[in-house]
């Protein structure tokens, strides 16, 4: 696609900037009010419909790093990545049916607001402080770099750094209006992500049928593709033996099998879906029923996701292992992965590469204006209010959340600009899973115990989240090293460095069940029902049929999915 965009394509692409553009600026002039209300303003007051609710968790959810990274994944490895996305929708399940009720009932604007409510002042400033950190030099900086990148690469010329501003210029407009603008123009990005996506998809297939000579059908396609790349259609690795090859031994340290399904999974996906702030906000200021619908319709919208994002990978890897992709190879002969959504977007027609650039597009501005919003949100409500300012009025407050989001773009242009923190060279999707992966196991060991578990103190809470981290780093740098490749916990096996490794997933379910441990072992010292403890009410979560019959045909779909796929 680089330097081979039309007049047409840039009309189609025009056209969607200023058709989201427009339908912002209406969304914030029809719902503004004299004086925003935080609550109007970080939450939309309760004024998100469940397909809003819905559209733009997974708006906000998907971005460049998937695009690329999860394409790739699915050239290198095949199916099996689709774990990360069909999981997560059981896990939307989970998150519908006991985590919202909870958050809801407890009338809280943000995550570090019910660790404050549940433990103490001192874990939610920690976290407060940790979560900004995290949400601007990592997931902020790297999804602005990425998204920059891959556009920069589908257009061609040196327009990096212009794409850079454009990007944060775009997602600045959208998400200055506060959370209702974001909410209803992520369901704009959503169309748009959705139809480019699957027209790309559908463009790859038909590429693998014509390669074959099949007559040009997608079906026929996706068929030659699971002829011609049966290895990829596996869900479960095998466990590697002294006789594996290296690159079978690379697939199961990066999805190992049966293992990641026992913990990894579930805690990756638990902790960003139900104990994110950037995620969870869109639900907060909803009612339970129109909470619980919103997160069901994303999970439905995520068993939908490896079709737009790791199908053209797969495709990529059967036209590359034929010769169709003989221009994307480089001077030694091999195949970035990374590059295998570009290389299908050069075969697009004129006005489909501008859906398709407009789909990238979407994607990364929705995820922008959602990780700005959720930054604002912290900030604002949990620093500035709670320690800086606490007589600041509502009026004051929606500004500090507005300069606090130009702030935060601001600084992300300066670290992508020159990739200050090593992005590119680490791999973005890497960048994001090392600094993320490592908290995890302590962030969702104390939303879990405090929120379904009485006795649960905040000292267990604090030695929690500062255990999970040590675990987690332990196990993934140092362990094999320490004790050895094989122990009654682990395996770890050779990752073709030198060094032996434990898979990433399991490292997590290590951590977390040794932090569970030590939380439980410290709080039984504490009182039997602690003073902060969560009241759950019988029939907080009950569900109405219409919830039930959605979570049922979720969980039909995984199954018929897994079934095919095992």
């Amino acid at each position: 696609m680089r330097n081979q965009l039309t007049t047409l394509d840039i009309l189609v692409f025009l056209l969607y900037l200023v058709g989201v553009s427009a339908y912002g600026y209406y969304i914030y002039q029809s719902k503004k009010k004299a004086e925003q209300s935080t609550k109007d303003y970080f939450l939309a007051e309760g004024s998100l419909t469940w397909w809003a609710i819905g559209a733009s968790m997974i708006a906000s959810n998907i971005s460049a790093e998937q695009f690329i990274g999860m394409s790739g994944s699915g050239f290198k490895v095949g199916v099996a990545v689709a774990a990360y996305e069909w999981v997560a929708a059981i896990v939307l399940i989970i998150v519908a049916v006991f985590f919202m009720p909870v958050f809801l009932k407890e009338k809280i604007f943000t995550m570090p607001q019910f660790l404050e409510q549940r433990y103490n002042s001192t874990l939610s400033l920690i976290m407060s402080i940790f979560w900004l950190f995290l949400y601007v030099l990592v997931n902020l900086t790297s999804i602005l770099y990425l998204g920059a990148l891959a556009l920069s690469n589908l257009v061609g010329g040196d327009t990096f750094h212009v794409i850079i501003i454009l990007l944060a210029i775009f997602s600045l407009l959208i998400s200055i209006g506060g959370m209702k603008v974001v909410g209803y123009t992520d369901v704009v990005q959503v169309v748009v992500l959705v139809v480019g996506g699957l027209v790309t998809t559908y463009i790859a297939l038909t590429l693998v049928s014509d390669r074959f000579g099949l007559g040009g059908g997608a079906i026929s396609g996706f068929n030659a593709l699971m002829d011609n790349a049966g290895d990829h259609f596996h869900m479960i690795f095998p466990k590697p033996t002294v006789d594996t090859p290296q690159v079978e031994v690379d697939k199961y340290l990066s999805l190992p099998g049966i293992a990641m399904y026992l913990a990894g999974q579930w805690i990756v996906n638990l902790n960003y879906w139900g104990c994110n702030q950037y995620i969870t906000q869109r639900a907060l200021g909803a009612d339970l029923h129109t909470a619980r619908t919103g997160i069901l319709f994303a999970g439905i919208l995520k068993l939908l996701m490896p079709v737009i994002v790791m199908l053209p990978g797969i495709a990529a890897y059967v036209l590359y292992k034929n010769g169709g992709l003989q221009a994307e190879m480089s001077s030694t002969g091999s195949f970035n992965a990374d590059n295998a959504y570009s290389a299908i977007l050069t075969f697009l027609p004129n006005g489909l590469k501008g859906l398709s650039m407009a789909a990238l597009t979407a994607a990364i501005v929705a995820s922008l204006a959602g990780k700005v919003n959720s930054i604002s949100t912290i900030f604002t409500l949990d620093i500035y209010k709670r320690y800086l300012n606490p007589e600041a009025t509502e009026k004051k407050q929606v500004w500090v959340g507005r300069i606090t989001i130009v702030a935060a773009i601001v600084i992300s242009i300066a670290l992508t600009w020159k990739d200050l923190l090593g992005i590119g060279g680490e791999g973005g999707f890497q960048f994001i899973q090392k600094y993320t992966g490592f908290i995890s196991p302590g962030i969702l060991a104390i939303f879990l115990l405090g929120m379904f578990w009485k006795r649960t103190t905040a000292t267990a809470a604090i030695v929690g989240v500062l255990a999970g981290f040590a675990m987690s780093v332990f196990f993934n740098n140092y362990a094999p090293a320490v004790l050895g490749p094989e122990t009654l916990l682990y395996t770890a096996f050779p990752n073709g460095n030198g060094a032996y490794e434990i898979p990433f997933l399991v490292c997590m379910g290590l951590s977390f069940v040794i932090t569970m441990l030590i939380m439980i072992a410290i709080s039984l010292v504490g009182p039997r029902v602690n003073p902060r403890a969560i009241e759950l009410q019988p029939g907080l979560f009950r569900v109405s049929r219409q919830t039930l019959v959605l979570i049922v045909i979720i969980l039909l779909l995984i199954t018929a999915l897994y079934t095919k796929f095992w």
